[in-house]
C-alpha cells in the first residue's frame, strides 16, 4: 500500500487520538482510583481483612486516635519499616479516617523517644482522650486488644475470692485461670484477690467478684461479708462445680438456684474424640443475650453441672447456655457404657449457665453463674469459643457489653502446597512456553508488517 502525504497524515491524526484517548483515560482511571477504592481479600483466612469485631471496636472510639511510631526508617536488612508501619495501620485508617500517624526515627530524634518512654526498637504510642498506651507487636489482636483498652478508659477491677483453695485468676496450675486472668489484664481489666479472713469487706471499687469453686468451707463471718455485697448491688460470677458449696448455699438461696446433683453426660462429645463428659456448647444453644449473642463458636465444658432456677420477681433470670440436646444429667457413677436412667437421671437439654439482673437503688446488678469451672481453666481455656465467652460475660458484668472480644486469625493459608508434577508444570509454562510464544507472536507481526 503506497503512503501518500494525505494518507501519512490520516495516520498522524489517528495516532495523535489516539495518544490523546490513552492519556485521557489513564487520568480518568487514576481520579477513579484516587476517589473509590475496591479491595477484595483472596486469603482463605481473610487474614488482610479486619474482622467485624475489630470495626466494631473502632466504632466505639468517638474521637480521633493520633498514633506515633518510633522506628528507624529502615532495619539491617534493608527493610523499609516506616512503610510496613503504614501498611499495617491503612486498613484501621480506612475504616476510622480520624486516625493520624506520624512517624519518628529514634536515632535522628532521640530526646522524643526518650521522652515518650520508648524501649523496643519499633514501637507504637497510640494516644485517645489523653489516655495513652504502648504496642511493640503488630497484629489485629494486639492492635484491638489496645484499643479496647484505650475504649474502656478507667481500670475494671475485677476480684476473686481466696483463701479457700479456689481457682486462681493468677495460678499457674492447669485447674487454675491464670491465663484468663492474663487476657483480661490485656483487655484493660485489673484483677487481684480478697481474702475475707482478713480484709473488712469486699472493695466497692470491684466491678466484679469472682467465686470459682472453693474446696474447704467458706466460713460464716465471710458469707455474711458476700451477702452484703451482693445485697448493695454488687456484681458476681459464679463457677460451681459438681461439688459441695461450701458453705455457700445463703448465696444460692437469695439467687433462687436449683442445684441438682450428677455431672452433665453429651453423646455430641464423641465426635470431638473427647469423653461424654464433657459437654459441648453450639450456637443453636446460645440464647439471645450480650453474653452470647455475638458468639458463633463451640465451647466446652469438662464435668459441668445443671443449673437451675426458681422464678421470681426480684430477679431476671436468662438461661444463657444449653447443652446436651440428646444427652443427660448423670446421677450415678462415670464408668463403663454409660446409659440414660429414666428412674434417676434428668434429660436434656441441660441449662449450665445463668444471667440474672435486677435494679438495685439507681444501678443495675447482673449476676452470671456457671455450672462448670474448667472451662475457663489453665487447661481446657483454648477450646473453641471457651475465651470469648469468658471475656464476654466479664465485659458484661463490668458494664462494658458494647466491647468484644478479638481473637487471633488463624493462617491457613500462610503456606502453599504444590505437588512436583503441578511444580514442573508451572516452571515449564512460566519460564519456556510462555516467553517462546510471545516471541514466535512477534517474529510473525515482525515478518507481516515487513511486507507491507
Amino acid at each position: 500500500m503506497e503512503l501518500t502525504p494525505r494518507r501519512r497524515l490520516q495516520l498522524l491524526a489517528h495516532h495523535g487520538l489516539f495518544v490523546v484517548l490513552l492519556i485521557a483515560l489513564t487520568a480518568l482511571l487514576a481520579y477513579l482510583a484516587r476517589e473509590y477504592r475496591i479491595e477484595h481479600d483472596l486469603t482463605r483466612a481473610h487474614r488482610n481483612t479486619l474482622s467485624a469485631a475489630t470495626l466494631e471496636v473502632l466504632k466505639q472510639l468517638d474521637a480521633p486516635v493520633s498514633v506515633t511510631a518510633y522506628a528507624v526508617a529502615k532495619d539491617t536488612r534493608g527493610e523499609n519499616l516506616h512503610r510496613q508501619i503504614q501498611d499495617f495501620l491503612r486498613p484501621y485508617q480506612r475504616a476510622k479516617p480520624d486516625i493520624a500517624l506520624t512517624l519518628v526515627d529514634p536515632r535522628e530524634q532521640p530526646r522524643a523517644a526518650a521522652a515518650a518512654g520508648v524501649r523496643a526498637s519499633v514501637e507504637l504510642v497510640v494516644e485517645y482522650r489523653r489516655r495513652t498506651e504502648h504496642l511493640a507487636e503488630f497484629n489485629e489482636q494486639a492492635f484491638a486488644n489496645m484499643l479496647m483498652r484505650l475504649a474502656r478508659g478507667a481500670e475494671r477491677l475485677v476480684l476473686w475470692l481466696d483463701g479457700h483453695g479456689e481457682r486462681k485468676l493468677d495460678g499457674a496450675a492447669n485447674h487454675d485461670l491464670g491465663e484468663f486472668g492474663r487476657q483480661l489484664q490485656q483487655k484493660g481489666f485489673r484483677v487481684n484477690s480478697v481474702n475475707l479472713a482478713l480484709a473488712q469487706e469486699v472493695p466497692a471499687n470491684a466491678a466484679l467478684l469472682v467465686i470459682a469453686s472453693p474446696q474447704v468451707d467458706v466460713l460464716a463471718a465471710e458469707v455474711q461479708k458476700i451477702r452484703r455485697h451482693f445485697t448493695g448491688g454488687g456484681n458476681l460470677l459464679w463457677l460451681i462445680d459438681p461439688e459441695p458449696l461450701r458453705g455457700l448455699q445463703p448465696l444460692a438461696e437469695m439467687l433462687g438456684l436449683v442445684l441438682t446433683p450428677g455431672i452433665v453426660v453429651d453423646p455430641r462429645a464423641a465426635q470431638l474424640k473427647a469423653s461424654p463428659a464433657f459437654a459441648v456448647g453450639v450456637a443453636a444453644g446460645y440464647s439471645r443475650h450480650p453474653v452470647t449473642g455475638t458468639l458463633n463458636l463451640n465451647t466446652l465444658f469438662p464435668f459441668a453441672r445443671q443449673i437451675g432456677i426458681i422464678e421470681s420477681e426480684e430477679w431476671r433470670a436468662t438461661p444463657l447456655i444449653e447443652v446436651a440436646q440428646r444427652g443427660w444429667v448423670e446421677t450415678g457413677k462415670l464408668d463403663g457404657n454409660l446409659s440414660f436412667d429414666k428412674n434417676r437421671d434428668f434429660p436434656g437439654p441441660v441449662t449450665i449457665a445463668v444471667a440474672f439482673e435486677r435494679n438495685v437503688g439507681d444501678r443495675q446488678q447482673r449476676v452470671v453463674v456457671v455450672g462448670n469451672g474448667n472451662f475457663l481453666s489453665n487447661t481446657f481455656l483454648g477450646n473453641g469459643g471457651n475465651l470469648d465467652l469468658g471475656v464476654n460475660i466479664v465485659n458484661w458484668l463490668a458494664g462494658d457489653d458494647s466491647l468484644i472480644t478479638i481473637q487471633p486469625r488463624s493462617a491457613a493459608d500462610s503456606r502453599l502446597e504444590i505437588d512436583p508434577v503441578t511444580l514442573y508444570l508451572i516452571a515449564f509454562s512460566f519460564l519456556l512456553a510462555l516467553p517462546l510464544a510471545f516471541m514466535i507472536t512477534g517474529a510473525v507481526i515482525w515478518w507481516r508488517r515487513r511486507k507491507v
